[in-house]
């Protein structure tokens, strides 16, 4: 799987990009906040990547941010989300909007995105409302203290069904004690979860 790409920026449209690699043209799809700050044609641009694979396709869906990617997971996790719609919804509503709206149950805001409607709105504020408790927004007065090793490691457990707010905790009491990569603090973390009972209450993904 390709995690992220790295090279010239060849073309670009509010949708999609294409990225020269080592002499290799990769097209990836990317929301409109992740195109708002490419850089000019023939600059270097670097994106984390999510690889869709199906039978008869494999897309590449490019960010600007781990952030982004991981909302953009979380998303197409929600039942009748897929990749498409989950870039719609991206483009049209920050994560910084996004996330408390769904947080909030607050579906009319939702619908107000191209593409979505009530019942779809509805399953992401069911499905979504105590995942994206991992995914950290900025708000006024307060900065975001998470690194981004920290929000993989958080989007990771969360994948797992441990719940957002477990997560944080864990992250709080791991963190000291890191070596700083991510294996030891995934597993650190790991450990926190064990040892505060709440490995069996983990989620699966159907539940």
């Amino acid at each position: 799987m390709i995690g992220s790409l790295r090279g010239k920026l060849i073309e670009k449209r509010p949708n999609q990009i294409l990225l020269d690699v080592g002499g290799v043209g990769y097209q990836v799809q990317v929301p409109l906040s992740t195109f708002a700050v490419l850089g000019p044609l023939h600059s270097e641009t670097s994106l984390v990547v999510y690889t869709h694979v199906r039978e008869d396709q494999l897309a590449l869906y490019g960010f600007a941010t781990a952030r982004e990617k991981q909302c953009f997971e979380l998303l197409i996790s929600a039942s009748g989300v897929g990749p498409a719609l989950a870039l719609k919804i991206l483009s049209g509503m920050g994560i910084e909007d996004l996330v408390p709206a769904i947080r909030a149950g607050d579906v009319a805001r939702l619908v107000l995105i191209p593409g979505v409607g009530k019942k779809t709105a509805e399953r992401i504020v069911v499905e979504l409302r105590d995942k994206l408790a991992a995914v950290e927004v900025e708000e006024t007065g307060k900065p975001a203290t998470r690194s981004q090793l920290e929000s993989d490691v958080a989007s990771a457990l969360v994948n797992l069904g441990y719940d957002g707010r477990a997560v944080d905790r864990a992250l709080e009491k791991a963190r000291a004690a890191s070596k700083g990569n991510f294996e030891d603090l995934l597993r650190r973390s790991l450990q926190v979860l064990a040892g505060a009972g709440t490995g069996q209450g983990a989620r699966a993904a159907s539940s």
